[in-house]
Formats: C-alpha cells, structure tokens, sequence
C-alpha cells in the first residue's frame, strides 16, 4: 500500500519560514517525481514545485521561484519544501504527490499518489 505522510505546516506569520516534509512508503521512490501543490480556500488546486526522479532538476511556478525550495532524499524516501518570506497569499492546503516518468508534472491529474494535505496559514 502506497502512503504519502506530510509534516510540517502550521500558523506562520509573513516573512517567516517552515519547511514541509513527506514520507514516502509502499513505492520505488526513485522512481517517480515528486510535486507540491496547493489549494486555497475556493480555489483549485495549483502546482507549487517539482523535482525529477533522481533529484537533479527542480521545477517551479512563477509564483514561488527563489522563495520555495524543493528537495528529496532518496535513501529515505522523503521529499521537502523550504519556504521562506511567506505572504498572506501562500495560506492554503499543501500536497505533496508522486508521478510516474512521463507524467506531466505540472498537471495534477497526472499524479498516482497524494498525502494527506497540510495547513499552511499565513498570517499578516
């Protein structure tokens, strides 16, 4: 059985930073790229950050270049993302998934795997 574990989120006011984490089990982990997306209230979800299978090219939107940071570690199976200088306009859920080669990364129907969804709230 296929599970992604996210950690990390919470109540952040703007211009801090936190760093979410999920874990991945039931899978060859090196054999997917992993994305982060989000979802706010009323809105659907968005791609936020991608890295391919062995980590060595990373992919983000517009929105969150040079303030998110995506990264894996394969040994463990887990994958990040650092945020920094957080806006009022980050606040929503975060999902990590996992696409098999080929998928497109930018597309969330193209991902097999979801965690669960973390809070992120961003105060003002």
């Amino acid at each position: 059985q296929v599970q992604l574990v996210q950690s990390g989120g919470g109540l952040v006011q703007a211009g801090g930073s936190l760093r979410l984490s999920c874990a991945a089990s039931g899978l060859t982990f090196s054999a997917y790229a992993m994305g982060w997306f989000r979802q706010a209230p009323g809105k659907e979800r968005e791609f936020a950050a991608a890295i391919t299978q062995s980590g060595g090219r990373a992919f983000y939107d517009d929105s969150v270049k040079g303030r998110f940071t995506i990264s894996r570690d394969n040994a463990k199976s887990t994958v990040h993302l650092e945020i920094i200088s957080l806006k009022p306009e980050d606040t929503a859920v975060y999902y990590c998934a996992a696409v098999a080669a080929g998928g497109n990364i930018y597309n969330p129907r193209t991902y097999a795997y979801w965690g669960q969804g973390t809070q992120v709230t961003v105060s003002s």
